[in-house]
Parts: C-alpha cells; sequence; structure tokens
C-alpha cells in the first residue's frame, strides 16, 4: 500500500528549515497543501464585558500572503511537486483532500495562541474521525521549547531573567536542508483567491516610503543578504535600530519571519557567519536579542493562553479604561494633533509598515494617554501590519499598557521621544506634509506661536488639528 502524506502549510511557507515538510517527505508520495481561511480575514469579536469587533486582516498582510503562496507553489513546482490551494475552512477541506487522496497522515507546524490550537485541534478531530493520523511540529522560534533550560510552565514573566538563562543553557538547533521530495499524486492545484474574495482592495503604494515588502522565500533571504551583506549594515544595527527613515536602520525581517518565509534559526545561522567572515560586536549580538524577544513572546502565550490577551492581562490589573469612540478613529486616522503619534500612524496606514519606536510611541499614547482600551489598538495593527504576529503584536501592547510583561509605568513622553528621534521634524514632515511651513523647532509643537511670516499660512485647527489631550509644555 502507498504511503501518502499531506503537510499543511500555514504561516512556514519555506522550502528551507521546515520541520514539518521534512518529516512528511519520507512518505512514498506527498500531497502539499494551502488553505485561504475566510475567518482569518474577516470580522472577530472580543468578548468580556468590554467587548467589541474588529477586522482582522487588511490589505497589506493578505496581499503579502498572496505574494508567499504563489512564491512556495513556484518553489515547490521547480521541485516537480504541487501545492494544491483551497478556500474554505480547513476542518472541512483538510479531511475532504485528505479523503479523495487516501492520505494516511497530515503534517503540520503548530503555534500557541487559543484561535491557532483550536483550529489545530478540530482538524485533528475531524481526521481522527477518518482515520488520519495528525503529526504537529513546532518551528516558529530561534529556540525550540525541548532546549529550553526550564518547562513552558515555570519560563520567567520578565524578559531578562528568561534570556540569561537560555543563553547560559541552551543551544539553536542547525537550520533543516531542503528536502528532497517524492511524487505528487494526481490533484487540481487551484487558484490562489484575489483581495476581493475577502472584500480587500488591492494595497496602494505609497511613494514617501523607501521600502515596499515582496513575500515570498527568495524575497526573504534577498532581503536578508541586501541588509547583513551588500549594505553591510549588521554591524551597526544597535546604534541605528531606532531610525525612523530610511532602508537600512533595521534589518526589517519581520514579515518574512512572521509568515515563515524565513525561520530564525536561518537569521541567527547567517548573524554567526557575518561574526565569523567580518565582525561580531554589540550590533550583531543585538539582532540576536530581537529574535529571542520574539521567541519569549510566543513561549508567554504558549504558558498563559487566552490571559495573555485579556483586557487585564497577566497581570490581571484594573485600569479605568476610557470609552472615546472619536478619539479612537483620531487616532486611527492621524488626526490626534500630536505630530509624532500622527505621522506614526499615517505611515501605517499608508505602508502597512512602522519602526519600533513608532510601534511604541503610538501605542503608549492611544494606552496610557487616551486610556483606550489596549486591545483596540492591538487589534488595528492586527488588521494593519505587513508583519502582525499575534503573540509579538499582543504581546508589545500589553506591555506598553502594563498589564503584560512588565508591570512598571511604560507611558512615553512623546514630545521629548520626539525631540530625540526626530530632532529637525524630517519624519512628521515625510507623513503629514502640512507641517512643512513651520520651522523645525514647532513641527512637534505646531500649538505654538507662530515667530516669523513663514508660519502665517498655517492656522492650527485649520490646517492641521487641535491636540485631542493636553501633552503640551
Amino acid at each position: 500500500m502507498t504511503d501518502r502524506a499531506l503537510v499543511w502549510f500555514r504561516r512556514d511557507l519555506r522550502i528551507r528549515d521546515n520541520r514539518a515538510l521534512v518529516e512528511a517527505a519520507n512518505a512514498d508520495e506527498l500531497l502539499p497543501v494551502y488553505v485561504f481561511d475566510p475567518a482569518a480575514y474577516g470580522e472577530a469579536e472580543f468578548g468580556g464585558s468590554e467587548s467589541f469587533e474588529y477586522q482582522k486582516m487588511g490589505p497589506f498582510r493578505a496581499q503579502f500572503v498572496r505574494e508567499s503562496v504563489n512564491a512556495l507553489r513556484d518553489e515547490l513546482n521547480e521541485l516537480w511537486s504541487v501545492l494544491a490551494v483551497r478556500t474554505g475552512d480547513p476542518v472541512t477541506v483538510l479531511p475532504e483532500l485528505a479523503a479523495d487522496h487516501d492520505i494516511t497522515a497530515v503534517y503540520a507546524h503548530t503555534y500557541p495562541t487559543t484561535e491557532e490550537q483550536t483550529v489545530e485541534q478540530r482538524v485533528e478531530d475531524a481526521l481522527t474521525k477518518e482515520g488520519i493520523d495528525f503529526n504537529r511540529y513546532w518551528g516558529h522560534t530561534l529556540y525550540h521549547p525541548d532546549e529550553l533550560p526550564m518547562p513552558i510552565a515555570e519560563i520567567p514573566d520578565t524578559y531578562t531573567p528568561f534570556r540569561k538563562q537560555v543563553e547560559a543553557n541552551a543551544v539553536v538547533r542547525k537550520p533543516l536542508k531542503r528536502p528532497v521530495l517524492p511524487e505528487h499524486p494526481p490533484v487540481k492545484q487551484g487558484k490562489i483567491p484575489p483581495l476581493d474574495t475577502f472584500g480587500l482592495s488591492e494595497p496602494s503604494d505609497s511613494h514617501r516610503t523607501e521600502m515596499t515588502f515582496c513575500g515570498g522565500e527568495q524575497a526573504g533571504l534577498d532581503r536578508l543578504d541586501e541588509y547583513i551583506w551588500d549594505a553591510d549594515k549588521l554591524k551597526e544595527y544597535k546604534e541605528t535600530r531606532n531610525g525612523l527613515i530610511g532602508r537600512n536602520y533595521s534589518s526589517k525581517l519581520s514579515p518574512w519571519l512572521n509568515q515563515g518565509c524565513l525561520s530564525p534559526r536561518s537569521v541567527h545561522m547567517e548573524v554567526k557567519r557575518y561574526e565569523s567572515e567580518r565582525v561580531a560586536n554589540d550590533s550583531t549580538y543585538w539582532l540576536l536579542v530581537e529574535l529571542l524577544w520574539r521567541d519569549f513572546f510566543q513561549f508567554q502565550v504558549a504558558k498563559h493562553g487566552s490571559q495573555f490577551f485579556s483586557l487585564p492581562g497577566i497581570r490581571q490589573r484594573t485600569i479605568a479604561w476610557q470609552e472615546d469612540t472619536e478619539a479612537f478613529e483620531r487616532w486611527k486616522a492621524g488626526e490626534t494633533g500630536i505630530p509624532f503619534v500622527d505621522a506614526g500612524m499615517r505611515e501605517l496606514n499608508q505602508t502597512g509598515y512602522l519602526s519600533n519606536r513608532a510601534r511604541q510611541l503610538v501605542a503608549s499614547f492611544l494606552a496610557n494617554d487616551l486610556r483606550i482600551d489596549w486591545r483596540k489598538g492591538a487589534a488595528y495593527f492586527e488588521r494593519m501590519l505587513v508583519d502582525y504576529d499575534p503573540a509579538v503584536n499582543y504581546g508589545n501592547w500589553a506591555y506598553i499598557a502594563g498589564v503584560g510583561n512588565d508591570s512598571r509605568d511604560r507611558k512615553f513622553d512623546i514630545l521629548a521621544q520626539a525631540d530625540r528621534y526626530d530632532p529637525d521634524g524630517a519624519y512628521v514632515t515625510r507623513w503629514i506634509p502640512e507641517l512643512e511651513p513651520l520651522s523645525p523647532e514647532r513641527r512637534h509643537r505646531p500649538w505654538k506661536s507662530a515667530e516669523g511670516n513663514q508660519d502665517k499660512q498655517f492656522v492650527l485647527g485649520e490646517t492641521y488639528p487641535e491636540p485631542l489631550v493636553d501633552i503640551t509644555e
């Protein structure tokens, strides 16, 4: 009897260092599958006493996923394999495909969020009813859970103790090589659905951005090579990572990491090669620190489950959150009247991307100045970000809001941060051109009295909104 396997691609859209694919490739025949689940694109709801609805995925990430799936199909075709693409609920689609092609086992990667775990369990239950084995593998972090020096249930809830223990006692596994794939059963490959299938339009290109993100494993490898080797920017990463404008102030690998086009172990291996061949310094180490931060949030979700996404967070803190629909809508639109915040939100809306520094500041303003439910901001990021990852996104938002992995006051002084990281106002005028007539000294404080004739054409409240809250000096 022919041993036929099905590998279900999810957020692991790559050939290299893909444990589920490697294991499935041991079968006599292999059917690779990707399922576009409409539930991942549509409306969702946060429950509880402060419930609200939001759209899960916007055009930037949706387009990146489409590109990544198409690139994966092309690479599989080059390896004389296929990628069967279907649209629907994987709980229905996968058992039907398995039955139609006499599949004996299904292989997939597992993810820690409650939502993803629920889908996995429903798929497993449906396959089990048909007598089909379901095999799950952990493969989206730098360190495998089996290599950690403590059980997930005992992982510290603050990052530094976790980092120190892991760095002293754990080893990063070597990336898995690209497997030799067996033959595939006859199957219709299916079409990659257009964005309007999910009620989305094509994302527009912004002339103000210096980098767009194209999905796919090769595009991710190209970006890794560009940043580390061609631009040779890794050696100064720690000094430039808080930048706001430009292509290479940070690695910008997150879209490919979070859709699994790149594995963090592949990035780790390339960093180590760079350290061996060029230089090892604080900056090369710091990129690995950031990868470990990403791991930390994945394991925190695995530890705390749905509590990680609750309004009081893992700290179970009671905070007097405010309900202010107008303020929330102005925050989303980049019309708060605080230039640095508005520039960040406009960049996010026009590009699907935002620097780490800007993310922290717009989040702090919503959660700590406006005191609006931090999950609403996180949900908006979920919709808009091209590099969205559930654990990292909600973990960082909870952290800033003071309900997550650091209970200290994380409120930022927006104006002080603006002066430090955008001293001449170049970032705010890039995304808020109406502020260009102002002198550099006023671009972060347009409410101050005009000095000189150059400011007469600018009228606060007409040219640019008045501030939502008073953070002025």
